[in-house]
């Protein structure tokens, strides 16, 4: 999936992988797609309660040894 940025929240604990988001997003653009990185376990869940609750949509999560890489795209 090509995103339009990246965000590196490797090594980063709730709340931090979503308050970082939330920032990166100011960013773009609506119709934009946002990579995050993570490691924290937590985001499988988190992210898609924050996308739930502020509109972004969640297009994907993958898993692969322990890190996490989550596509959202800004409403």
């Amino acid at each position: 999936m090509k995103a339009n940025a990246e965000l590196d929240c490797l090594g980063l604990y709730c709340p931090m992988p979503i308050a970082k988001t939330v920032e990166k997003m100011k960013e773009l653009n609506p119709g934009d797609i946002l990579e995050i990185l993570a490691d924290d376990e937590g985001i499988k869940s988190d992210m898609p309660a924050w996308c739930e609750a502020t509109g972004n949509e969640l297009l994907k999560i993958e898993e692969e040894n322990g890190k996490y890489k989550i596509y959202i795209r800004k409403k």
